[in-house]
């Protein structure tokens, strides 16, 4: 019956889709999108059918089968390699079995933490057990090593069988004006090295056994019961040829008052201590006295999951490629609210998703671009990032010759266009300024992230691309911090199960949205011009090259 109720589904949209993607019709104007077509499509993906769109679960296989349906409803072609609809990426998952025993002992008590409200912790190696006993525990302040801004939190010391509690965001996050650390990294707008990725990641370089995140919500950007709803969810990560060397064995976060606790018990001056992790010369600290045990069993396998790429080859220049991108995965099952255990993803992401379906048929609706326009939907982002790392590592179109990477990760239901478009990474790239111009048109201004400090940049699919180079561009209109509708849904269905499609919604709003987006990526499309990163930016040297591989 399953299987026949989807059936039901996919014919119906792509009915839809089928009535306008003749290449025969007459175009006295652009092409517009369909806030009706949105919202299907989101209404379809969201449902409870889909299974909040685990990966590597039936969700996944009932959603990659939709969208190839839709992508060849609307007379693409297949965009993956060998000709193919999808890309498999290479993926370990893991997930817990069984409950985490973690302790701490202090002045010879131990006391035991209580996995989700006070601490939580995972791995990423493929091991079927996780099991540390008496490590000690060494605050190693924001757990960055920063060269390029002269700045390393690690001195040379050996951490190696330590686990290390580390501050969220960046040294400057929060700094004072005259502070000497203030701009030190970009101010209140997060880094890379503010991430909880990276700081797993440098943990592992660093030899530590564990690593926690200090949690604070105004640094993190989200509240700690975000992070507790998803915390049951399998974990993933890339398949790695040396995963000992580049995961540590527990990883997770902290919440702050606990950790406090721990320096109180090792008589230390947490506050104090924080001041200190704000100067270049901080060293790590151990809380002497202090140790932690970690002990839980996990599942693990190597697992497929699979990116959905179509495409529309360029008349003139069809090695040249215009990229828009948004991940079709959300949680899946995870912890449950009340009786809701489906994350259904409505906002995040199935209308980045339906964004995407919307604009592959407005670009076969119109006259052939004159270069190729690439139609990507993601596997794994909430895991990490991991579909477009798998495709940054494995590029199926040359990265060096990808003009940009336009990036769409949640739109909100609505009929109120918003006057202002929020530019996550604002002043990055000159991609800025072909999303100015268009959204002029639309009567319509950009503003910068208005929540710098959640790192939105180096969270969401073009990171990765970005990190090889390739301009990306991602506004999120409706998104600006300030109205209710975008606080209401950051503060009451953000990564929860309330995150689902009602019979109330509209997608409006989003189809003017998708009509800024379509107008960015055909002029791209359509020109001759290749975007550059803004000087002093983190990824134009790589960028840079290669531009021998870009012709004028």
């Amino acid at each position: 019956m399953r299987r026949s109720r989807l059936t039901r589904l996919w014919l119906s949209t792509a009915a839809l889709a089928l009535m306008t993607a003749g290449p025969g019709l007459a175009q006295t104007a652009p092409p517009s999108a369909e806030g009706a077509r949105l919202n299907e499509y989101v209404r379809v993906l969201a449902s409870d059918e889909f299974e909040g769109r685990g990966v590597a679960t039936p969700g996944e296989d009932r959603t990659v089968d939709y969208l190839v349906a839709q992508f060849q409803a609307l007379g693409l072609e297949p965009g993956g390699p060998d000709g193919q609809w999808v890309q498999v990426a290479q993926l370990s998952r893991t997930h817990q079995d069984g409950p985490a025993t973690i302790t701490v002992r202090s002045g010879g008590v131990t006391r035991a933490l209580e996995r989700g409200p006070q601490v939580l912790v995972s791995s990423d190696r493929p091991v079927s057990r996780i099991t540390l006993t008496d490590a000690p525990v060494v605050f190693a302040g924001y757990g960055v090593d920063a060269p390029e801004r002269g700045w390393d939190d690690f001195k040379g010391v050996d951490l190696s069988g330590k686990i290390l509690l580390v501050l969220v965001n960046d040294p400057d996050f929060g700094a004072p004006e005259g502070h000497p650390v203030a701009g030190r990294f970009d101010g209140n707008a997060m880094t890379f090295y503010g991430r909880w990725t990276y700081k797993f990641q440098e943990a592992a370089r660093q030899g530590a056994a564990g690593v926690l995140v200090i949690h604070d919500t105004a640094g993190a950007g989200y509240g700690w019961s975000v992070l507790e709803g998803s915390s049951t969810a399998p974990d993933f990560d890339i398949v790695r040829a040396d995963p000992e060397a580049e995961r540590v064995p527990a990883q997770g976060w902290i919440q702050g008052p606990v950790a406090e606790q721990l320096f109180r018990d090792a008589g230390l001056d947490f506050a104090a201590l924080k001041d200190q992790a704000r100067t270049p010369g901080f060293r790590p600290v151990a809380l002497d006295g202090v140790t932690m045990s970690i002990d839980f069993g996990q599942t693990h396998a190597n697992i497929e999951s699979r990116n959905v790429l179509a495409r529309i080859p360029g008349a003139g220049h069809p090695d040249e490629t215009v990229m828009y991108g948004a991940h079709w995965d959300a949680y899946g099952r995870a912890t449950p609210v009340g009786d809701d255990d489906i994350y259904n993803g409505a906002v995040d992401n199935a209308t980045g998703v339906a964004g995407l379906l919307e604009l592959a048929r407005l670009f076969k609706a119109g006259a052939p671009p004159d270069r190729s326009v690439l139609f990507v939907s993601w596997t794994a982002e909430e895991a990490g990032l991991l579909g477009a790392e798998y495709y940054a590592a494995n590029p199926v179109w040359p990265l060096e010759t990808t003009v940009v990477n336009i990036n769409m990760d949640s739109f909100l239901p609505g009929t109120e266009v918003s006057p202002q478009i929020v530019v996550i990474g604002a002043g990055k790239s000159e991609t800025d300024g072909w999303l100015e111009r268009r959204a002029g048109e639309q009567g319509r201004v950009l503003i910068p992230d208005p929540a710098p400090q959640a790192g939105g940049f180096y969270r969401s699919d073009h990171f990765p691309l970005a990190k090889m180079g390739v301009p990306a561009l991602f506004g999120a209109a409706g998104f600006t911090g300030h109205n209710a509708a975008s606080q209401d849904y950051v503060t009451n269905r953000y990564h929860k199960p309330s995150d689902e499609w009602t019979p109330d919604w509209v997608m409006d709003a989003a189809a003017v949205d998708i009509d800024l987006l379509y107008a960015v990526g055909r002029d791209l499309a359509d020109s001759r011009a290749w975007p550059r990163w803004s000087p002093g930016a983190e990824f134009e040297a790589v960028r840079q090259a290669s531009d021998d591989q870009r012709p004028e």
